[in-house]
């Protein structure tokens, strides 16, 4: 198939995830075109693959500056962009995910396109139905992307009955998982490399998002100071964002910047979770929690906030643990617990891993992207 994809290609879990299909589509023989305004960040691992490079192409959108436009008409732009590459490249359908704006520009370009018939796929991720499509100027406009879509997914059952309730969308929409590579998302036995991070006897913590506030940054810091009373510590700070400013005045006023390194973005993070012995993510809101399932198949033990599609993630207790969203206190009293028992924790982040590959593995869910767009491609037929 020819398959174009459009994502944000910026730190967030749908553009990581987006990209992460294209490569492994494009690894099962597949052409996969990028449309977007920039590179997808983990497109540069590319770079070390020559073979899989060859079926993978990037399609930048340009948007026109004029004084007339306060604002960039960039879904205009994209639409105009991806109507383009489909004509040209003869593709068989698009992939669009986050359905604001790119579901709106691709319902554009299937119109552009008339009489040929483009199908378009949608991908629910989180943020553009829980906070984007919800307020009151995009609901109309996300409800009516969502319907003429030729197809949707979602990315946990939470998110569709989210979206079900709050949208009285009548779509059929399927549930395909966020997934992992679990042969380059595992454990690393690699001391020297742990050394560059933690000394010996020093436990190393982690947390991976895009830093915003709905990832409660803050509530990070505070965990890990707790943690770092408590025994010796030493945290990594994955990511970059609106709450890294913030982020770095509050490690400084709690006197625990020589233990915190921001590592800002990065591209092969299995680097870095594999060495690590537990993961923080206390966020208020996930519809997922990728990065809780990357820390999980790199044998990593998370403590996550009980929310969202975090429940379809992790069993409490058993591979990880899931506690009240913001109970800054509990978070740190389980992960203290937890990291004085090495031998507990090892078990624990064994059972993750396990659950890793049983459920979320890309050899699990890609096929079912796959056979979701032949479903799509004999529908449209």
């Amino acid at each position: 198939m020819r398959i174009g994809i459009t994502c944000y290609p910026t730190y967030g879990g749908s553009g990581v995830v987006a990209t992460e299909l294209g490569m492994e589509l494009a690894a099962r023989g597949h052409e996969i075109h990028f449309v977007t305004y920039a590179p997808p960040i983990r497109l540069s691992e590319l770079d070390h693959q020559p073979d899989l490079a060859r079926r993978i192409c990037y399609h930048e959108v340009e948007v026109m500056s004029y004084p007339l436009f306060d604002y960039p008409p960039y879904d205009l732009a994209l639409a105009t962009k991806m109507v383009e590459v489909a004509d040209h490249y003869q593709l068989d359908l698009l992939h669009v995910h986050y359905a604001i704006p790119h579901s709106v520009s691709a319902y554009l370009a299937q119109a552009m396109l008339a009489p040929r018939h483009l199908p378009f796929v949608t991908t629910l991720h989180g943020t553009d139905i829980t906070l984007v499509g919800q307020d009151r100027s995009f609901l109309p406009i996300t409800r009516f992307a969502i319907e003429q879509s030729s197809g949707v997914t979602a990315v946990s059952q939470n998110l569709l009955e989210v979206t079900r309730r709050e949208f009285k969308v009548r779509k059929p929409i399927e549930v395909i998982p966020n997934f992992v590579n679990c042969d380059r998302y595992q454990r690393l036995e690699a001391p020297e490399q742990r050394r560059q991070y933690a000394a010996d006897g020093e436990v190393l913590i982690a947390h991976l998002s895009n830093f915003r506030p709905v990832k409660r940054i803050p509530d990070v810091i505070e965990i890990f100071a707790r943690i770092r009373a408590a025994l010796p510590a030493r945290l990594l700070l994955i990511g970059d964002g609106p709450e890294r400013g913030n982020a770095e005045y509050l490690v400084r006023e709690k006197g625990i910047a020589d233990s915190v390194q921001f590592l800002g973005k990065q591209d092969a993070v299995y680097n870095k979770l594999g060495v690590c012995d537990l993961f923080l993510l206390p966020s208020d809101l996930e519809s997922f929690g990728l990065a809780a399932l990357e820390a999980m198949a790199c044998e990593v033990p998370v403590i996550a906030s009980d929310v969202g599609g975090l429940r379809e993630v992790i069993d409490h207790g058993k591979d990880g643990f899931l506690l009240p969203a913001r109970d800054v206190e509990a978070m740190a009293r389980t992960a203290v617990e937890l990291l004085r028992e090495p031998r507990r924790a090892r078990e624990m982040g064994a059972a993750a891993r396990a659950k890793a590959k049983a459920l979320f593995c890309s050899t699990l869910v890609v096929p079912r992207y796959i056979a979701f767009y032949d479903k799509v491609l004999a529908g449209s037929a």
